[in-house]
């Protein structure tokens, strides 16, 4: 790697996706342990 070397960063919008595909499926993670939990207590 050199100093010149252009960054290697994704353009911003992919970068915005990644991030709300990442909360999402935090998301869905809790829900699917919540939606357990219920079902064990009903």
């Amino acid at each position: 790697m050199l100093w010149s070397d252009p960054e290697n960063e994704p353009p911003k919008e992919l970068r915005d996706t990644q991030d709300m595909l990442r909360r999402l499926s935090i998301l869905m993670a809790l829900a699917m342990v919540l939606a357990m939990l219920v079902l064990g207590i009903l």
